[in-house]
């Protein structure tokens, strides 16, 4: 009798989740929509959550309380700045909450997000924007399979129906 799939390194995982915040908020979830596929050790998740899931099999259903140093990190003040209007490109309407990419000194994208726009001075913060948050995980594990070779190399599923989300 073969033995059901466990979470390891090279599986695309498929789950079903809700994340909250300590105040019991829901920050997200897949909950009424499609479940969420991930590359497990491919760093599509965090890795507070990655780790809980590990050698789980499907229909594993986890509660799992991630803390910032293994979520999105602790709040790094030195993040936030303070840039002209004329940073961002004239044709889009800036909002708080937009996501963009910078260049860093070593020419590397890495995103920032709109924190507030007051005329023409924007603040912007690289600390992702649950970044000190305690994480709360309520996750349902509803499929398990290889990864092909291609999603090895690109470090994330290309599953029928994939959406790329960064969490």
């Amino acid at each position: 009798m073969p033995t059901s799939p466990k979470v390891a390194m090279g599986k695309v995982v498929t789950i079903h989740y809700t994340l909250s915040n300590s105040a019991g908020e829901v920050l997200d979830t897949s909950q009424g929509g499609e479940p969420f596929e991930y590359l497990h050790g491919g760093g599509n998740i965090v890795p507070g959550l990655e780790s809980k899931l590990e050698g789980q099999a499907i229909g594993a259903h986890l509660a799992v309380v991630v803390e910032p140093a293994d979520g999105y990190g602790v709040h790094d003040p030195k993040g936030v700045r303070h840039v002209t209007r004329g940073a961002f490109p004239p044709d889009v309407e800036l909002q708080v909450g937009m996501q963009f990419r910078a260049e860093n000194s070593e020419g590397e994208a890495t995103p920032i997000w709109v924190t507030e726009v007051s005329g023409d001075d924007v603040t912007i913060d690289f600390n992702h924007p649950l970044a000190g948050e305690t994480l709360h995980f309520d996750v349902t594990i509803t499929e398990i399979r290889d990864a092909s070779r291609e999603e090895m190399e690109h470090g994330h599923p290309h599953g029928e129906g994939h959406h790329h989300h960064d969490h």
